[in-house]
């Protein structure tokens, strides 16, 4: 997964819309649906704005747009004065336990900057592994019958309907 953080979600998905990534699912992730949520190491709601584009089984695009809330994608927006680009790259790890990946990237030092629970059970941690490899990781675990809950909005238009 490639992530790409911006300031306005739609014209950024607009504009990969225009490459031909998409179609594009678009959530809310929010303290009710997002939960254990942290920044830090410390409890701290967050609201982003998060699109999907699938282009494989094993290729996602991802866009997020911070809302409300302290994090590391607003940061990423303040540091790069509100250009957007991309953030990190994600990773399931093929089965290994999601708290294992946890005390294995503690183990080699790098620090959980964000994380959180996408409808209980879409897991989610961010690393601080930028000094090292010149962006953010993310790893996250999804339980083997995951499909994506119908979406608040399609963008430009759901699959298999015509354009």
């Amino acid at each position: 997964q490639i992530c790409i953080v911006t300031s306005d979600y739609k014209k950024t998905i607009a504009g990969h819309w225009q490459t031909g990534i998409g179609p594009w699912r678009c959530y809310s992730f929010t303290p009710s649906n997002t939960t254990s949520q942290t920044y830090r190491g410390q409890s701290s709601p967050f609201t982003l704005r998060v699109s999907f584009a699938e282009l494989s089984p094993t290729m996602v695009y991802k866009v997020i747009q911070p809302v409300s809330g302290t994090s590391i994608f607003q940061e990423w927006l303040d540091k790069h004065n509100d250009t957007p680009g991309i953030h990190h790259i994600a990773y399931d790890m093929n089965g290994i336990p999601f708290e294992d990946r946890i005390k294995e990237f503690e183990k080699r030092a790098f620090t959980m900057s964000q994380g959180g629970s996408w409808m209980s059970k879409n897991h989610f941690a961010f690393f601080e592994t930028e000094d090292v490899t010149g962006t953010c990781f993310e790893t996250y675990e999804s339980p083997n019958d995951w499909d994506y809950p119908e979406p608040e909005e399609w963008f430009s238009h759901p699959p298999g309907e015509n354009v």
